[in-house]
C-alpha cells in the first residue's frame, strides 16, 4: 500500500475516478506541512501558477492548471522571456524557420523580357522569314528584329528587341520557301513575360513571420537570395531518468526498455527544435542537477520523476536551482504530473511523465506551445471533427485520446492507458476530450500529429 504523500506516478495516471481521492488528498493538504524535498503529492495535486510564493498554503500549491490554461501558460512563457536574435542562413538550411525579416525583391522578375514557349520570336505581321541561328535560355541578349522576320526561340530565352509577339511551335508551320505562317490569331505581346511582370526590385515579396515553405525558398532564390534571416531553431536537451530502463534488448528482471529516449529526440524535431543533446541521468539527483545547470538549451525535457516518490527527484533539483515553477501538474489524463519551469532567463523545462503516452500528453500540452513560440510559427487553427464512438470522459480533467481520420469523423483509438503507445503509433490525432466525456456523434476539437499533416518541421534525422 502506498504511503500518503508518495503516492507513484503510475498509479496517479491509471486512476480515472478520482473523486474520493481527491476529497482526501484536500484533507491531507489540510493537515500537512509544506512538501520539502523528499515528501508531498507531486503526482496529483500540482501547483497553479498563481500560487507560487514560499508562504502559498498546501491547498494552494498543489491546485493542478487545467488544459487550456496550461498551454497558453507554456506560449505565455515563451513570448515573456524569449530571447530569439535573428540569423542568417543559407537557403538549405532554412526549411521550417521563419523569416524574421521581409523578403524584397533584389531584382526585377523577370529581369529581362522572356520566352513563356518554345516556338518563335516574330516581328510585325506575317508570314516571317525565319533567321538561321535560333535563340536559347542563358544565351546573352541576341540581335533585335526587323518587321517580317522570326527567330526559333526556347521557353526562358530573352526575346529579342523589337519582337512583337511569341508563336507557339504547334501554332506555326513553314513552306516550301521557308517562311513561317501563324495557323491561328496572334495578339501583341502573346507568350512574353515582360520585364517586372511579377515584381519590381525593392517590393516586399513576403513578410516577417513568414513560415519559409520549399515555394518560400524556390521565391528567394529566384529573387536573388543566397541566405534569409530568420528565427533561429530552439535548442532543446532530453534528460532521460530512470535506473530501470534498458537502451536494448527484452525487459527482464524487472527492467523495461526505454521508449522514450528513442522516441523524444525526433518528435521535438518534429516541432521544430534543434536537438542539442540527449543524456541519460538515471534515479541520480546530483546527476540530473548538474545536467540542469550545465545546460545551453532553451528547453530542457525530462523524463519521469515529476511525481512525489522516493526516486521521484526532478521537483527537489529544481528547488536546489531556484527554477520559477510555472505549471506544476495540469488537469489532464494522461499526463497529469507533468510541469513547466523557468530554470534561467531564457531557459524553460518541461518534465514529462514517465509513462509513454502520458509523456506524448506533455509534450503536445507544454513542450509544443512554448518551442511553436519560440520558433515564432503561428498557432494552429483549431478545428472539430464528429467522433464515431462515445468516449468516456474523466469527471473533472480533459482526456487526451489517440483518433485516426476517416473522411468527416473521427474514429477512437483502443489500447489509451497511459503506459501504451499502440493507440499512438497508429494515429493521426489526439481528440481533446472535455471533463464528462463526448457522445457518439459529437464534435470534439483534435491536435494533428505533426507528421500526419506533412508539416513542414517534421524531420526525423
Amino acid at each position: 500500500m502506498t504511503a500518503p504523500g508518495t503516492r507513484s506516478e503510475a498509479s496517479a495516471e491509471d486512476t480515472d475516478d478520482l473523486d474520493v481521492e481527491e476529497a482526501l488528498a484536500l484533507v491531507r493538504d489540510a493537515h500537512r506541512e509544506p512538501r520539502d524535498d523528499s515528501t508531498g503529492d507531486g503526482a496529483g495535486q500540482a501547483s497553479a501558477p498563481a500560487a507560487q510564493s514560499s508562504g502559498a498554503r498546501p491547498a494552494e500549491r498543489h491546485r493542478a492548471t487545467p488544459w487550456p490554461q496550461a498551454r497558453e501558460a507554456a506560449a505565455r512563457a515563451a513570448r515573456s522571456r524569449a530571447r530569439r536574435a535573428p540569423v542568417s542562413v543559407p537557403l538549405g538550411d532554412a526549411l521550417g524557420l521563419t523569416l524574421a525579416a521581409p523578403l524584397d525583391a533584389l531584382t526585377d522578375l523577370p529581369s529581362f523580357d522572356t520566352s513563356a514557349m518554345d516556338g518563335w520570336a516574330v516581328a510585325g505581321p506575317g508570314p516571317w522569314q525565319v533567321r538561321e541561328e535560333g535563340v536559347l535560355a542563358g544565351q546573352t541578349q541576341p540581335g533585335p528584329l526587323t518587321d517580317g522576320e522570326a527567330v526559333r526561340i526556347a521557353t526562358g530565352a530573352r526575346v529579342p528587341a523589337d519582337t512583337t509577339a511569341v508563336l507557339r511551335t504547334e501554332h506555326g508551320r513553314i513552306d516550301a520557301q521557308g517562311r513561317l505562317h501563324t495557323t491561328r490569331e496572334m495578339l501583341h505581346g502573346q507568350d512574353i513575360r515582360p520585364r517586372g511582370q511579377e515584381c519590381r526590385s525593392g517590393d516586399q515579396l513576403l513578410p516577417v513571420g513568414t513560415l519559409v515553405t520549399p515555394a518560400v525558398l524556390g521565391l528567394a532564390a529566384a529573387a536573388g537570395y543566397d541566405t534569409v534571416t530568420v528565427v533561429p531553431r530552439p535548442r532543446a536537451e532530453v534528460l532521460v531518468l530512470g535506473d530501470e530502463l534498458l537502451t536494448e534488448g527484452l525487459p527482464h528482471d524487472g527492467l523495461i526498455r526505454d521508449a522514450l529516449g528513442p522516441m523524444l529526440p525526433p518528435w521535438l524535431r518534429a516541432l521544430g527544435a534543434d536537438v542539442i543533446a540527449v543524456r541519460r541521468i538515471g534515479d541520480d539527483a546530483k546527476a540530473l542537477q548538474k545536467a540542469v545547470t550545465r545546460s545551453a538549451a532553451d528547453l530542457i525535457v525530462t523524463t519521469g520523476g515529476t511525481a512525489a516518490g522516493p526516486v521521484d527527484h526532478v521537483h527537489p533539483v529544481l528547488e536546489r536551482v531556484g527554477a520559477e515553477l510555472l505549471v506544476d501538474g495540469v488537469k489532464v489524463r494522461p499526463g497529469h504530473p507533468m510541469l513547466l519551469a523557468r530554470t534561467k532567463e531564457h531557459q524553460h523545462l518541461v518534465g514529462l511523465p514517465g509513462n509513454p503516452l502520458a509523456a506524448v500528453s506533455g509534450l503536445l500540452t507544454l513542450a509544443e506551445p512554448l518551442l511553436r513560440t519560440l520558433a515564432a510559427h503561428p498557432a494552429p487553427e483549431p478545428y472539430t471533427l464528429p467522433l464515431r464512438e462515445a468516449v468516456h470522459g474523466h469527471p473533472h480533467d480533459t482526456r487526451l485520446i489517440p483518433v485516426v481520420l476517416r473522411g468527416d469523423h473521427a474514429t477512437p483509438l483502443h489500447y489509451n492507458g497511459p503506459a501504451m503507445l499502440r493507440g499512438i503509433a497508429a494515429a493521426d490525432a489526439l481528440a481533446v476530450v472535455p471533463p464528462g466525456g463526448v457522445r457518439q456523434g459529437e464534435e470534439a476539437e483534435l491536435l494533428d500529429l505533426p507528421w500526419a499533416t506533412a508539416g513542414i518541421g517534421v524531420c526525423f534525422t
